[in-house]
């Protein structure tokens, strides 16, 4: 056991423990969603925001009360993406958030250069 310097607080483990301990330790999402994925909290998921047990996907219910990507909820909750894949993938399956695709398989050149362009100006922002 190492000794911690008189004075000092007491050594803690990495802050990414942490999140993970709220997907019940899973890193990896029931469906495959999108970075680019926006996410829009359903009137079902207004009303149930504050009866989460989980005070993370009670924030990204609050954090998409407006369509929000997927990048933009992770890094304004500053949480690993990873995590947030797998709260938004959990609030889905409950019917709390829809994800709205923004491309298909189908898309043009220049509508993924569209959307390239919008990502970059959306992390300028954050």
């Amino acid at each position: 056991m190492i000794d911690d310097p008189p004075g000092d607080e007491p050594r803690r483990s990495p802050a990414l423990a942490r999140p993970y301990a709220w997907t019940e330790g899973r890193t990896a999402p029931a469906v495959e969603i999108a970075v680019e994925a926006l996410v829009e909290t359903t009137a079902e998921g207004r009303a149930e925001a504050g009866y989460q047990p989980s005070s993370a996907l009670a924030e990204v219910l609050e954090l998409c009360a407006r369509p929000r990507s997927l990048m933009e909820i992770a890094a304004l909750l500053a949480l690993p993406l990873g995590v947030v894949r797998v709260l938004v993938a959990d609030l889905m399956q409950e019917t709390l958030v829809i994800v709205r695709g923004t491309l298909s398989d189908t898309a043009t050149w220049d509508e993924r250069h569209d959307l390239m362009e919008r990502v970059l100006h959306g992390l300028r922002d954050l």
